[in-house]
């Protein structure tokens, strides 16, 4: 951004650490019920993190756009980091860090979450660059209130009658299955699908309208304001369409953006504002966000691939010699494995600032 707000780095780093956090326990048997994904409807701590970075992703391009014109040249900048962003996706789904390098292209997970940012941001940019503040808003509503017309009253093309439950006759997994088919996640479903990026778009939206009421805030109560707004009407919608992070409802969307402009606003206040002197170690890792990210997923699947005695990963081997104590609760072990790896993620990001190596993707 070319005008920093500290709040926003330091949310941004935090939503990284989070990530990785959440990606990397130790035992995947064993684990604390907040740092997993709700089954289905409902939301978990966890449920916030990838929409978080969505609408800071919506913040930043308000930064980052907000004087650039119309040009070949700006869509092209756009096209280009996008696809950057899809490629480093995609690297992550085909790197093996062995030879002979296999891969199962009949089973090759397409969609994922660098590949949903760099599609949510080409879309949200060229929005932006392209229509009023009005015009954002209608585009924003008119996608939440059709997502759930069409996913909770259209009929599907065998006449079964829609849901929003994890089946068949949910349009979203439907959407997915036959268009994807083998290349998804799960065998009846994708976090990441086709149909779900619509309102995923709607999430970044948000960030660039309040990134536009960040730019010149008179009063932070404005913030807290839009951020009661969005959580009620997001708990209101819910009722009708259910919290739901696999298919992105829209009660999803309004919610955790709702959450995401009150916890910046908290952090905004105490740090831009009252200038208290906190959270620098997640400014460190907000700096270099995707990069971290990238960097995270990437070493964490090669620590799994490779064998250090040809039987056990790189990442078992770690934890059952270090982290696996019979003093331990089994959960509390495959916590502290995943607090490490984030204290190694937040040292690199601090060695990174100091040497001001800042990678922009």
């Amino acid at each position: 951004m070319k005008q920093r707000i500290e709040s926003v780095d330091i949310l941004r780093g935090f939503t990284i650490i989070a990530m990785i956090l959440v990606n990397t326990p130790g035992d995947w048997g064993n684990v604390y019920a907040p740092l997993l994904h709700a089954e289905w409807h409902g939301l978990t701590p966890t449920d916030l993190i990838f929409p978080f970075f969505l609408f800071i992703v919506g913040i930043s391009i308000y930064f980052a756009y907000k004087n650039k014109s119309n040009s070949a040249a700006t869509y092209k900048k756009i096209a280009i980091r996008s696809l950057k962003l899809i490629g480093l996706g995609m690297i992550l789904r085909l790197f093996l860090p062995y030879f002979p390098f296999v891969v199962d292209l009949e089973t090759l997970r397409f969609p994922g979450v660098l590949q949903r940012i760099g599609i949510v941001f080409f879309i949200s940019a060229v929005l932006y660059l392209n229509c009023t503040w009005k015009n954002l808003i209608v585009i924003s509503s008119l996608v939440l209130v059709g997502y759930w017309l069409f996913m909770g009253f259209v009929p599907l093309p065998n006449g079964m009658p829609p849901t929003f439950d994890r089946a068949p006759n949910n349009w979203a997994n439907y959407i997915d299955l036959t268009i994807l088919g083998k290349h998804m996640w799960q065998p009846d479903y994708d976090p990441e699908g086709i149909l779900s990026t619509l309102p995923a778009v709607v999430t970044c939206l948000s960030g660039i309208l309040i990134g536009k009421l960040l730019d010149g805030l008179t009063h932070i109560k404005y913030l807290f304001f839009a951020a009661f707004g969005m959580l009620i009407s997001g708990y209101l919608f819910s009722l009708v369409f259910p919290i739901n992070k696999a298919i992105w409802s829209s009660s999803f969307v309004l919610v955790t953006s709702g959450w995401g402009t009150f916890i910046l606003a908290i952090i905004y206040y105490l740090k831009d504002i009252k200038q208290y002197d906190f959270g620098t170690v997640f400014k460190y890792v907000g700096m270099n966000a995707i990069t971290i990210y990238f960097l995270s997923s990437f070493i964490s699947k090669c620590m799994y691939l490779i064998k250090v005695d040809g039987q056990q990963s790189i990442h078992s081997w770690l934890y059952n010699t270090i982290f696996f104590q019979p003093f331990f609760d089994l959960k509390l072990s495959s916590l502290l494995y995943a607090l490490s790896v984030v204290l190694f993620y937040i040292g690199l990001g601090y060695l990174m600032f100091r040497k001001r190596i800042f990678i922009k993707v």
